[in-house]
């Protein structure tokens, strides 16, 4: 980024990850804390984070899990920077490509993202409905908020095209976007599993977290919610060993294929 006044040093996973992102713009937050911690990988594993920022998930998940190959893919090129300045700062082996996700499968190749080529894919596409939110002045923040009709198709078939066949391809989106999901995954995936998240256990779900095999042929499971708060209203347990890097969800953990 062109001035450091504009950036700042932040901790999350109670300190074990520092990151340094935009005062303004698209932050480093909950959402990207809950797709690493529902990912499932080994070491080993060519994971591949989509969007990934300043690399919030990706470094989250190779900081759970030792010995992943991962790559962060941007298109913002002062975004893209400062992940791999992160992964530098954080002892954490990371490629950085700087690519836009809508972009053919030549230039993934050229970046070394070929097909078949990919273990884990994890992704937070934008998910605003930009007929219900109004898009941030700010054009970083709302390219990395607002979705179009296609936004999950772009995203979901670059993520297919990358996987190996029996691949995983894990992902946060809207929980009232469900349907859109289920009908991006349908082609060329299977084996689903939802895990919906809750901001207080009284209420209706305000994410999604699914995670689909390629090629996987398994009944979609329906996985207990994720509580971010307790009924009394302080945050749940389980969420706050997640957001301090002590666990993963369910969601990571083994799944029928």
């Amino acid at each position: 980024m062109s001035d450091a006044a504009d950036i700042s040093e932040d901790a999350v996973l109670g300190g074990r990850l520092r990151l340094r992102q935009p005062t303004s713009g698209h932050r480093a937050g909950h959402d990207a804390i809950l797709l690493a911690a529902a990912t499932a990988a080994r070491p080993g594993d060519r994971v591949v984070d989509l969007g990934a920022g300043v690399g919030t998930a990706g470094l989250a998940l190779a900081r759970r899990v030792d010995g992943v190959a991962l790559t962060l893919v941007e298109r913002e090129p002062g975004l893209a920077s400062l992940a791999r300045d992160n992964a530098r700062a954080n002892e954490l082996q990371a490629d950085v490509a700087v690519l836009d996700v809508a972009a053919d499968a030549a230039a993934f190749a050229a970046a070394g993202l070929g097909s078949d080529s990919v273990d884990v894919v994890l992704m937070n596409p934008p998910f605003h409905d930009a007929a219900r939110h109004r898009a941030s002045p700010d054009a970083t923040r709302a390219a990395a908020h607002m979705s179009t009709a296609t936004t999950l198709e772009i995203w979901t078939q670059a993520a297919r095209r990358m996987l190996k066949s029996g691949g995983v391809l894990t992902l946060i989106w809207r929980a009232d976007g469900l349907g859109e999901v289920l009908a991006a995954l349908t082609r060329g995936f299977g084996s689903l599993a939802v895990q919906p998240v809750h901001g207080h256990p009284a209420r209706p779900a305000i994410r999604i977290l699914v995670r689909a095999v390629k090629g996987g042929r398994a009944p979609t499971q329906m996985l207990a919610g994720v509580m971010l708060n307790e009924a009394a209203g302080g945050p749940s347990d389980e969420v706050v060993r997640v957001l301090e890097g002590q666990g993963a969800l369910a969601l990571a953990g083994p799944l029928n294929g």
